[in-house]
Formats: structure tokens, sequence, C-alpha cells
């Protein structure tokens, strides 16, 4: 309702003028979660979020470069510097929309990796994937999945090499990683099915393919459940 106020978990949540506003859960997030609002009129409502439970898969990958599973330390400055920029351009939490509308699919191509999954590299356990990897010959486009504005457009990170995100408002940001072309820029509008980039193996992958994430500020969430499912 516009004019309302929203908390999760006691937390602010900011609401547009017209009464839109997001939440999102993570892989690890508590499977109760209380959400508590406040119209102009000054009633108070709350209610309570059962999250359901989810089983992830275990993925292991071999013949991964040692200086990837474990980077020397010549280049953990970069790293520093890399996890910097994306960190910065996932913070922003604009008055966008683009959230609201249905998601499309960024890229054509098999799912090759799921989201909350565990990947382990030659033996050695990893953080989970919170990407859905699309796998595709270098060169396939990339289109933008809902509209927005690009806050990072970066050839080369250290981890996922040709690097987009784009901010969908309100803290929801897609984030495109392992690229070889990017079409876009910092600063630049971008429309619904509007090419951004061409599928790559930069950075830190064993083939040419889409990571594709989203976020809600620092929440990790799963891209597939905001696309139709692949038949």
């Amino acid at each position: 309702m516009p004019g309302s106020a929203v908390w999760l978990n006691d937390e602010p949540v900011k609401v547009l003028p017209d009464g839109k506003f997001v939440v999102g859960f993570g892989r690890d997030a508590k499977l109760t979660q209380a959400l508590r609002w406040q119209t102009p009129e000054g009633e108070v409502q709350t209610r309570e979020i059962t999250l359901t439970a989810r089983e992830y898969p275990t993925q292991r990958i071999e013949g991964v470069p040692q200086a990837m599973v474990t980077p020397p330390k010549s280049v953990l400055e970069r790293i520093k510097d890399d996890n910097w920029r994306v960190a910065k351009a996932r913070k922003t939490s604009s008055e966008r929309t683009d959230f609201a509308v249905d998601f499309i699919w960024p890229a054509e191509g098999p799912i090759t990796g799921v989201y909350g999954s565990q990947r382990v590299f030659n033996g050695v356990p990893k953080r989970p994937h919170y990407g859905v990897d699309v796998g595709a010959p270098t060169g396939t486009q990339v289109i933008a999945p809902a509209g927005g504005k690009v806050t990072l457009a970066h050839p080369d990170l250290y981890y996922s090499g040709g690097t987009i995100i784009i901010d969908h408002g309100l803290g929801v940001n897609s984030t495109f990683l392992h690229l070889s072309k990017l079409t876009v820029k910092p600063g630049d509008l971008v429309e619904q099915g509007q090419k951004i980039g061409e599928i790559g193996a930069t950075g830190r992958a064993t083939g040419p393919h889409l990571d594709w994430r989203i976020n809600w500020f620092s929440e990790r969430l799963d891209p597939a459940l905001l696309v139709p499912p692949r038949q």
C-alpha cells in the first residue's frame, strides 16, 4: 500500500511511493522469517514467512589449473580490487521497477550448472555456486533478462573474466560472468531482450558458458525461480 513502512526481521525495507518493495532469501537463509508493515494510518500487521528447505547437488570438476583453485599471492590485491568493484555495483538501490516484470532467459543453451550446488575443484570443496550456468559456444549472444541500468562492465576480472552487472531496482541486480565480449558500458540503460554481450570462457572457467546470478543486495538468489522452466 502506498505510504506504508516495511520491515524484514526488524530491518527496514525500502518502499517505493507506489507501495512496491522487494525481499529475497538466499541458499542459507533461516527457514522462518518475519515480515512487518505499518499502514499510513498507523496500523501494524505481521506475517511469518516459512521457507521450504532444499537439497543441493555436489559437482566435482577435475583438471582446473591449481592457480585458479588457490590463487597465487601475486594476484591477491587484484582479487581484492575486483571484489570491491562488484560489491560497490551491488550496493545500488535505485527506484527503478524493472524487477517487477517477468524475467526471460539471458541466453539459449542447456543448463550445465545450477544454483546452490557445492563445487569440488580437483578434490578441494569450494563455496556453493550461486548462479545458473548456460552452456553455449563462445560468441553466443547474451541478452538482458529484464531492463535496467549497467553498473559494472569489466572485460577481465580475475575469477569471472568479462563481467556485467545490471541494476533492476531496489537492490535487485543481475550479474553475467565469463563473457568474451561486452556490448554495453557503465551507465547504459538497457531494455529487456537487448544484447549486452557474448558468451565466453574468460576468468576461471573450464569451457564457454554464461554464469548468470541474481542478487538482492548481498543476498544471493536463485535466478531459475524468476524465469520459465526449460523444456
